[in-house]
């Protein structure tokens, strides 16, 4: 499952809009869209921010373990 997919699935596992993540993030609409659909990598603040708001590690997110959250 690549970045995108996660997004997805982590947005979608709570039940929230992209309109709610990125206002949330405090981040536009679009670039969040952008995020989702892999058509834009987040940046090291907003990678940090997507992390904590899903409480996940960075390391999961891009695919570098398997496990979600660090223990």
């Amino acid at each position: 499952m690549d970045f995108c997919e996660k997004l997805l699935m982590l947005r979608k596992e709570r039940g929230l809009s992209q309109e709610a993540v990125a206002k949330h993030l405090d981040i536009t609409l679009r670039q969040y869209f952008r995020f989702e659909k892999g058509e834009q990598k987040p940046g090291f603040d907003n990678l940090r921010k997507i992390a904590v708001f899903y409480d996940v590690s960075t390391d999961w997110l891009f695919g570098r373990m398997e496990q979600r959250t660090l223990p």
